[in-house]
């Protein structure tokens, strides 16, 4: 036997605010699915794979527009199988770029935490500030640390 799933189902299953799955329909996301004869939105097992793909894109930043097209790339069939190949492609490479980003700044946050818990942190950290203040004086600045 079929079921069908309602709205607060969804988002409990996808742990989203229901008016978050309600904001994916209002901008087009979610065509897929059905409504009842009250207008109610009507769930099928089927509509949570495009669900969790639409929560994978947002999660890795791409925008509602570019969901938008992929979705109804999606519901073209199978005419539309390289232009989604090469969105999600270009999605990917824009996500393998925020993630070198994030490693180059965790690298930054990795050295801090370790500058502040060496043993000789006191001298390391007047040592950096008596270089910015000299810094700041032969430039005429004005000293950050009155």
């Amino acid at each position: 036997m079929k079921k069908t799933y309602s709205i607060k189902e969804v988002a409990d299953y996808f742990q989203l605010p229901i008016s978050t799955i309600r904001y994916y329909d209002k901008k087009g996301l979610l065509p897929f699915v059905s409504k009842n004869a009250a207008g109610y939105r009507v769930f099928s097992k089927s509509d949570f794979g495009f669900i969790k793909t639409i929560c994978c894109l947002k999660n890795t930043g791409m925008p509602i527009r570019d969901i938008r097209t992929y979705i109804n790339l999606c519901m073209q069939g199978t005419t539309s199988i390289q232009q989604r190949g090469e969105l999600l492609q270009q999605h990917k490479t824009n996500v393998l770029k925020q993630q070198q980003v994030l490693h180059d700044n965790l690298k930054e946050i990795t050295t801090k935490i370790q500058r502040y818990a060496s043993d000789d942190s006191v001298n390391i950290i007047k040592s950096q500030i008596k270089f910015v203040k000299n810094e700041k004086k032969v430039l005429n600045l004005e000293d950050p640390f009155k």
